[in-house]
């Protein structure tokens, strides 16, 4: 009966490299699922913050869009009350300014018979004649182009008031004022296509006016058109962001897998028992 010598080498030895073997394997699953384990909470705690940031950003752009498009609505509607009374007098308006000297003051008198004042009393009227000194024509003066409609042959009227007296004197202060400045020269505006006889000392529509009230309607719309751009600014780079968070987490988890799969490769070279 023959003993071999190197039995008892083998008997030990493989043993104990099955033993290794099987050690760094398991060491290397633990890892593995360590690492994904800590991938996927990483990644659930992640979706469950990006979630919770989606659903308070996702409230606060509604808000802002709505205030945008409420914005823009609001100055659309400014838009339209402005051009009615104020860009469409003035684009509407033929009133020009009189060239050299003007209107000169010839007269100012009180009108005997008073006139309706919204129907709730008479008021006293008082007239103004100006002499053109172009045309050297004559024709009834005017503050504003509102007068002419209101009061065709009227300079000024008083407020409607019931204590008629009152009236009377405030009408005789201005036109003894007048008195003084018979003569007088100054500038004036007149429309000889459809009030020929009538001038006016001032326009009320004017191309500053115009535009502006035109100024508030158009910042109004820029702000709202601004605030709907950097909402939509706002979710671009959000979008952004969370491709390039997932796609960073991808990557991780690509190269757990790749390492282990080389280290299965590479084990049997390693971990080979001699012969």
């Amino acid at each position: 009966m023959f003993v071999n010598t190197a039995s008892p080498r083998r008997s030990f030895t493989i043993p104990i490299s099955i033993t290794l073997q099987g050690a760094r394997r398991r060491q290397t699953r633990e890892l593995l699922h360590t690492a994904q384990e800590q991938e996927w909470s990483r990644g659930v705690g992640g979706r469950g913050g990006q979630r919770a940031r989606m659903a308070a950003s996702s409230a606060g752009e509604d808000r802002a869009v709505l205030l945008g498009f409420a914005m823009m609505a609001f100055s659309v509607l400014m838009f339209f009350v402005v051009g009615i009374t104020v860009v469409r007098p003035y684009v509407n308006s033929d009133w020009e300014e009189e060239e050299e000297a003007g209107c000169v003051l010839l007269q100012a008198d009180i009108l005997e018979e008073w006139v309706d004042c919204r129907g709730v009393s008479t008021v006293p009227c008082l007239r103004v004649t100006v002499n053109l000194t172009k045309s050297n024509k004559r024709a009834f003066l005017h503050f504003d182009e509102e007068s002419v409609l209101l009061t065709p042959e009227c300079f000024y009227v008083p407020k409607c008031q019931t204590d008629g007296a009152k009236l009377q004197d405030e009408v005789l202060k201005l036109k003894d004022s007048l008195d003084t400045q018979l003569g007088s020269a100054s500038s004036c505006f007149t429309d000889p296509a459809r009030h020929p006889g009538d001038v006016i000392l001032s326009r009320k529509y004017t191309l500053k006016e115009a535009l502006f009230a035109s100024l508030w309607p158009c910042l109004m719309l820029a702000g709202g058109a601004l605030l709907l751009g950097l909402v939509k600014l706002t979710q671009c780079l959000d979008h952004l962001s969370s491709e390039m968070r997932s796609g960073a987490a991808a990557g991780r988890l690509t190269s757990l897998y790749t390492q282990g799969k080389l280290y299965r490769m590479l084990r049997p070279s390693g971990t080979q028992s001699p012969s």
